[in-house]
C-alpha cells in the first residue's frame, strides 16, 4: 500500500520537491501540501487510505477532527469512506476565526465535548500544529492522530515529535507512509532525491 499510496501523492501534485519551509521554521527539500488535491476523485481516494489506516490500526473513537483548513477536507471524505464501511463517525472542524453572528463559536460540526477524538492531519514534523489543536480539544479525549506522511522529525526538545506528543497529551499517531517510505521509493526512481531527503533527516530526524 505504501508505494501505491505515494504514487498517489507525487501524482496528484501533493508530494512537492524543492526548496521550502514548514511551520516549524525549517528548510526542507519536499513537502506535503494536501491543500493541492483537485478533483472529487483524489479526494475519494484520499478518503480511502485515511479509512484504511483507521480500520487497519483499530482505532475507535467517536469523532474525526481536522485542523482548519487543510484537514477539513480530510475529515469530510474519511468519514464518507468510513461511513461506506458500516463506521459512521462525527466531525468537526473549527474556523480561522471565530464568528460573531449566527450560530457564532470557532467549532463546525458535531460538538466534541467529552467524546473520543481522531485528529487528522497531512504531515507531522515539530508536532507544532497538535499544540494548538489541543488548545480547542481541552474538553475532549484526543486519542489518536493520522497522518499522511510521518516526517520522522525532532520536536523542540530535540526528541521525537510522536513521543513528545503521546507523552504530554496521550495522542499515538499512525501514518499511511514515512519518510523513510518515500526515501525507499525514489533510490532507484530519483536517487539525487533520495539522497537530499536522507541528509535532511539525518539533520533533524530521530537519532536512534
Amino acid at each position: 500500500m505504501e508505494n501505491k499510496f505515494i504514487r498517489f501523492l507525487i501524482d496528484s501534485g501533493v508530494l512537492l520537491f524543492g526548496d521550502f519551509t514548514t511551520k516549524s521554521g525549517r528548510k526542507t527539500p519536499y513537502f506535503i501540501n494536501t491543500g493541492a488535491y483537485k478533483t472529487g476523485e483524489e479526494l475519494k481516494k484520499l478518503g480511502r487510505f485515511y479509512a484504511d489506516c483507521y480500520k487497519k490500526n483499530d482505532l475507535d473513537t467517536d469523532l474525526l477532527y481536522g485542523p482548519a483548513y487543510k484537514g477539513i477536507p480530510l475529515v469530510v471524505t474519511t468519514g464518507i469512506a468510513l461511513s461506506g464501511d458500516g463506521l459512521n463517525k462525527e466531525i468537526c472542524f473549527n474556523r480561522k476565526e471565530l464568528k460573531d453572528h449566527g450560530e457564532g463559536g470557532g467549532l463546525i460540526g458535531a460538538d466534541p465535548e467529552g467524546k473520543r477524538v481522531t485528529i487528522l492531519e497531512d504531515v507531522i514534523t515539530a508536532g507544532t500544529s497538535v499544540y494548538e489543536t489541543m488548545e480547542l480539544l481541552k474538553e475532549s479525549e484526543v486519542t489518536s492522530l493520522i497522518v499522511s506522511v510521518d516526517r520522522m522529525e525532532v520536536g523542540p526538545s530535540g526528541r521525537s515529535a510522536k513521543d513528545e506528543i503521546k507523552e504530554k497529551f496521550g495522542i499515538t499517531t499512525y501514518s499511511i507512509v514515512t519518510i523513510l517510505d518515500i526515501i525507499d521509493y525514489l533510490k532507484e526512481r530519483d536517487p539525487k532525491r533520495a539522497e537530499s531527503i536522507r541528509a535532511y533527516l539525518d539533520k533533524y530526524g530521530q537519532k536512534k
